[in-house]
């Protein structure tokens, strides 16, 4: 997706995308449904022509359409490159505990929609056009990928004891019940880093340029 969409959202070529979903996690096909590692099921769905026009994410020069994250889940991505024994959603899932211990968390200001947020030392920042990262976890159970919102789920940081319970139950899908994680819907998020940070759009790692980063639904994009 990283080359091709980008290239077709900066260009503005009219094309319509059919997903084969075949990489680690496969996350956005489980949002719209699409069946993961089977391409005779992949191009029925294309042959069906059922359609859907969606909204995308933008950060800096980059477009994604699930996901945009800070902190912790950068650093299970990181953490991936090594483990080469493992795959799909059970890489994460291993990646994800070996950082539960070791990662530090960080400092963030930021603002909602033109809201100041206040500034809070976090764990991991994730915002979401679509449901499912990290190979299966459902981190934005209310994301719509036709509303025109991002959806940002914050996790403040905190010993290993509530890191192991956000991670219980960001699996079962009830980490919005936690006392150290909010979620809000906005059209544009404004987050400030005490240097520019590393961040990932749908998997891809990328150097952020500044350390404070706009980032914004584009709708139907």
């Amino acid at each position: 997706w990283s080359n091709v969409g980008n290239a077709i959202l900066r260009t503005g070529i009219p094309a319509t995308l059919g997903l084969v979903p075949g990489g680690t996690g496969c996350d956005l096909a489980k949002t719209l449904g699409i069946p993961p590692r089977d391409v005779a099921a992949c191009c029925r769905v294309v042959l069906e022509g059922a359609t859907r026009t969606i909204d995308v994410g933008r950060i800096e020069d980059k477009h994604f359409l699930n996901i945009a994250g800070f902190g912790y889940d950068v650093a299970v991505l990181e953490d991936s490159w090594n483990v080469g024994y493992l795959e799909g959603d059970l890489l994460y899932l291993y990646c994800a505990l070996r950082q539960l211990h070791s990662y530090r968390g960080f400092p963030l200001e930021g603002e909602v929609d033109g809201r100041p947020l206040g500034r809070r030392d976090m764990l991991m920042v994730i915002v979401a056009n679509a449901r499912v990262f990290g190979g299966g976890f459902r981190v934005a159970p209310h994301a719509d990928v036709e509303d025109g919102k991002l959806e940002a789920v914050a996790f403040g940081n905190m010993g290993l004891g509530g890191r192991v319970s956000a991670l219980v139950r960001l699996l079962r899908g009830t980490h919005l019940r936690h006392p150290q994680v909010d979620a809000v819907s906005a059209s544009r998020l404004v987050y400030r880093f005490a240097a520019p940070p590393a961040y990932e759009t749908d998997g891809e790692w990328n150097q952020a340029r500044s350390a404070e980063l706009a980032i914004e639904a584009v709708p139907r994009a």
